[in-house]
């Protein structure tokens, strides 16, 4: 009994549940006044046939039988869409004049079809009009005429009632429902060198897409732009490229827009980084364009040394290396001054004085000669680390000492005892 019960209560909220609200009707007969019999002068009867959105209304005949005049002046039966007119019938057989529709199904190109028919003062015989039948059946837009657009710029799917369109991967679907847009924005190039081009090139380019592209390098590296053929993005004879628009830009220039088919001339940017757009409007059919980049490094500017430092390199023409001054005066503040390693001395040896390896401000270290066969050229080898970054001796001197071959600078010849004339003897003390 309950379920008895249930059943009755779905099915009248199933009666009450409101519907498509399709106009009517749906299918149908027509016929002409009087049909079977023969019809009158002076009729003339008008049909509006409409089918719900997305449907069409298929027409055909199963009797016809008008009077036959030229151009069917007289007696007719008219179809027709809108202000577009399918077909005006008239006679029995088609003529090299006039059409009868014989085995023919007419469709309606939208939703909306009307018949009329009409005969007029006066018929020599009798005829006995026409009867057809018409209905309402879907229209599958994915199917297109050759030389017409397609509906969809991928993929079209038919249903009863209308249809819709997706997109490929990489693209979105615009919100006009139809057009696929390119999911191009935000496009990164690190390397020093690569190619970069409009979504499909040589294919034509996606309609309504906006199009970055960045390339970023290191520092001290200028990117270098050129375009390849064939470049074709859609211009106008009497506006600069109001349509679609190729822009480079960097920090401090801004190139183009570029449009049309002539190739853009080099691009020397001098900067490491650049920024490309590319923006289309929903018409045109064009190839687009391709760009090869490449990058040259940019000479490093001379360094300049800070005030009371000295900048050394470290390699030829590689690196440097900075010497800040700190000198021990009360109120300042700094890195302290590091002199760095002592150059070596050929033939000698460096002595730390102030304490193994020190070589800030103010370390002391001297300079010795090895053995008793070489002799240092001047000075006593000693030297300071001064505020200038620069191991400098007593005198002033920045290069270190020389040690040359003397042998013992301070010895001399002495007798033993009696020397005699004949005698070459002699005793050699060092002292």
């Amino acid at each position: 009994m309950r379920l008895l019960l249930f059943l009755g209560l779905l099915c009248s909220w199933a009666a009450a549940a409101p519907g498509p609200a399709w106009p009517q009707p749906l299918f149908g007969r027509l016929a002409s006044p009087g049909f079977p019999g023969a019809y009158a002068n002076h009729q003339e009867r008008r049909w509006a046939l409409t089918a719900p959105p997305g449907y069409r209304l298929r027409l055909y005949f199963t009797h016809f039988h008008l009077e036959l005049s030229y151009l069917c002046e007289y007696d007719f039966v008219k179809l027709s869409s809108g202000t577009e007119v399918l077909a005006t019938l008239c006679g029995q057989k088609s003529t090299d004049t006039e059409r009868a529709p014989g085995n023919d199904t007419f469709r309606s190109p939208g939703s909306s079809l009307d018949v009329t028919f009409r005969s007029d003062y006066s018929n020599e015989q009798p005829f006995t009009g026409f009867e057809a039948f018409y209905a309402a059946e879907d229209i599958d837009e994915c199917q297109v005429p050759p030389g017409e657009a397609p509906p969809c710029d991928h993929h079209c799917h038919n249903h009863l009632g209308g249809f819709y369109c997706s997109c490929r991967q990489g693209y979105v679907l615009h919100r006009n429902k139809r057009t696929c847009s390119a999911l191009c924005a935000g496009q990164v190039f690190t390397g020093r060198s690569g190619v970069l081009s409009s979504p499909e090139y040589p294919q034509p380019y996606p309609k309504l897409s906006s199009c970055t592209y960045s390339i970023r390098l290191e520092e001290g590296f200028s990117v270098v732009l050129d375009f390849v053929a064939p470049f074709d993005v859609e211009t106008h004879p009497d506006a600069l490229c109001p349509y679609d628009s190729l822009k480079v830009r960097t920090d401090k220039e801004e190139y183009g827009p570029f449009c049309g088919t002539t190739l853009p001339q080099r691009i020397e940017t001098q900067s490491s980084a650049v920024a490309i757009s590319f923006v289309t409007d929903q018409s045109g059919e064009h190839a687009g364009w391709r760009i090869r980049y490449s990058s040259s490094a940019r000479p490093c500017p001379s360094p300049a040394a800070p005030p009371n430092g000295r900048i050394a390199p470290c390699k030829p023409s590689a690196c440097w290396r900075t010497a800040w001054p700190c000198p021990a005066t009360p109120g300042t503040s700094g890195s302290a001054v590091d002199c760095g390693p002592p150059d070596d001395l050929p033939a000698g040896r460096v002595e730390f004085l102030t304490g193994p390896g020190a070589t800030t401000h103010r370390a002391e270290i001297r300079y010795h000669c090895n053995g008793g066969l070489h002799a240092m050229t001047a000075g006593d080898g000693k030297y300071v680390c001064e505020a200038d970054g620069f191991w400098t001796s007593s005198k002033g001197e920045k290069s270190p000492p020389a040690c040359e071959p003397g042998g013992c600078p301070n010895n001399r010849l002495q007798p033993l005892g009696d020397v005699r004339p004949e005698s070459n003897e002699a005793l050699i003390v060092g002292r």
